[in-house]
């Protein structure tokens, strides 16, 4: 629904939007299950006993909630995460298991519309999950808005992707939930959502997947045409092992209270499981979505919730971190993590992991003293030795250090880390500081100082630019351009260009407005991008036609003055 999504704009048509409030509640109880539908009481989260004869290898569902294999009541606590466009992003997890998430949703490609997640990588993330002590959800997003996005790929596809990780996803039930695809019908004939998500599931059930399943509903996820509301009983008896999950994703469909209450409360009350699998609370030019209602109800009545996203939306209005920094919370960052029934208030950590990193009070020795491995004139990189710590260290953070502070300019999960926007030709006083999954924290480690080279380079020469093509479909792709601010003050106004030499032709871009003649580009702000702060960057997302050819440009200036390239 939300424009802002870095995927795929998507907007509603607005006769579709009136009378949606009554769309929503137009099916009722008994659709989910047949008969009179008896209100339940809200739910408790307490250890529970799996039926009898229950399946309970991992995570499963049992009497319509989400249980771990011990059968203790999980209810999720996290985020969305864009892994498969921002691959480098590792540190990503650890962060936001310090803020206090019991879970993260990551996004993934099965290779149709952006570039594949290998089974390498798809491992390294699960690991990355378990040692963060994070429940992994993963999630195929190539099939958002099938029926109306014509790049959209089909459920049957993501499902033979999840096939073909059938090794690695092998023996990672008590871990991991396989969301078959991410939003896989769009506002085009939404009913045609329920055969091949039905048809999805068997195929994963018949090729030996024990994992809980998760499905979303169509109209980009917000079903406010009912469907999933309507044929959710039929899709859940449909999987053997009953171990499936419904996915709302609550956009500005969900803008009053009744429509998020009275969604979620058919599901509790026909005893099928659901969570919110995405979530938004900005306003934005469709309304105003009502997150406190969503994460209060949620917290009522124990169902999950994952905000959408940490980091990385073309446009920066749903960041919960500011360029992935954890120090850099948004206002929406602050709501989801720190607000009443956020993450950090109401969030319990898997039973699976040990029960102990609430009780966990020992803090890491600290690091080694740091050494500065490459210094530039507004960068330096930074090498010390581990700490140790009774369960696990799960991260490191730079601090920077003067006059009696010590503020975190940098987060790594390894013994590196690299210290950006610095002031060419100035010293800095650097210590580096050790965390664990209960979130403490060691003593910071003997300092280092470090002072910046003197500079050079282009004269006038203060960005830099990375590009890179996100997907390719024929006779088009998606890209992507971060600009960076390597200057010591804000950049304001600013004009981006660059040149294409295949005759490639920008047709969308988001972040700012692009105006081409021939193969020349150039590129002016949007009005959330238009300063660049000191040391920050913007990111700039678009669409293009093509030819066979689709060669990177290799140049790029801002306001004039060349700007270096990775």
């Amino acid at each position: 629904m939300r424009p802002a999504r870095r995927d795929t704009p998507r907007t509603l048509p607005a006769r579709l939007l009136t009378g949606l409030a009554a769309l929503i509640g137009l099916v009722v109880v008994g659709a989910l299950c047949p008969g009179a539908a008896l209100a339940q009481p809200p739910a408790v989260r307490s250890a529970a006993v799996p039926s009898a004869g229950a399946q309970a290898a991992g995570l499963h569902i049992s009497d319509g909630r989400l249980l771990e294999g011990n059968g203790n009541d999980f209810v999720m606590r996290g985020v969305n995460h864009a892994h498969t466009w921002y691959p480098g992003e590792t540190q990503s997890l650890a962060d936001v298991k310090a803020l206090g998430a019991n879970s993260v949703r990551v996004v993934l490609s099965d290779g149709h519309r952006w570039s594949e997640n290998g089974p390498a990588d798809v491992a390294a993330v699960i690991e990355r999950c378990k040692a963060n002590r994070l429940i992994c959800v993963l999630e195929v997003h190539d099939t958002t808005g099938y029926g109306e996005d014509t790049a959209a790929g089909t459920l049957d596809h993501a499902a033979d992707y999840w096939i073909g990780l059938k090794d690695v996803l092998a023996g990672q039930e008590d871990y991991v939930i396989v969301n078959i695809g991410n939003e896989p019908w769009g506002n085009t004939d939404p009913a045609g959502w329920t055969e091949p998500t039905v048809a999805a599931v068997k195929k994963l059930r018949a090729a030996g997947l024990q994992h809980t399943i998760m499905v979303d509903a169509p109209n980009w996820g917000q079903d406010w045409q009912g469907v999933m509301r309507a044929n959710a009983r039929s899709v859940h008896d449909a999987d053997p092992t009953g171990n499936l999950i419904f996915s709302i994703h609550m956009y500005s469909v969900f803008d009053t209270a009744q429509e998020i209450t009275d969604y979620l409360n058919a599901f509790v009350d026909a005893k099928l499981p659901i969570l919110i699998g995405e979530f938004g609370g900005p306003a934005d030019q469709y309304g105003d979505p009502d997150e406190d209602t969503m994460m209060a109800t949620a917290e009522q009545l124990g169902l999950g919730y994952l905000a959408w996203s940490w980091s990385g939306n073309t446009d920066p209005i749903l960041d919960l971190a500011l360029d992935f920094d954890p120090s850099r919370l948004s206002g929406w960052g602050e709501r989801v993590f720190h607000g009443v029934d956020g993450i950090a208030q109401t969030s319990e950590e898997a039973t699976v992991y040990g029960g102990g990193a609430p009780d966990d009070t020992e803090a890491p020795t600290a690091p080694g003293t740091p050494s500065a491995t490459a210094v530039t004139d507004t960068s330096v990189t930074l090498g010390w030795t581990a700490a140790t710590d009774d369960t696990a260290v799960t991260g490191y953070d730079v601090v920077l250090v003067g006059d009696g502070t010590a503020t975190t300019v940098a987060a790594s999960a390894t013994t590196t880390a690299t210290v950006t926007g610095l002031t060419a030709a100035t010293t800095y006083t650097f210590a580096v500081r050790a965390r664990d999954a209960a979130g403490n924290r060691s003593a910071p480690s003997a300092t280092v100082e470090v002072t910046t080279d003197e500079g050079g380079g282009t004269p006038g020469g203060t960005c830099s630019v990375g590009y890179r093509v996100v997907g390719e479909w024929p006779g088009g792709f998606q890209g992507e351009i971060t600009v960076r601010n390597t200057a010591s003050a804000a950049i304001a106004p600013w004009t981006l260009a660059f040149a294409y030499a295949d005759g490639q032709t920008v047709t969308n871009m988001w972040g700012g407005t692009a105006t081409q003649e021939a193969g020349a580009v150039s590129v002016a702000p949007a009005s959330y991008t238009a300063t660049i702060p000191a040391g920050g960057t913007v990111t700039l997302g678009f669409t293009a036609q093509k030819g066979a050819t689709n060669t990177a440009p290799t140049a790029f200036s801002l306001n004039g003055a060349a700007c270096a390239t990775p």
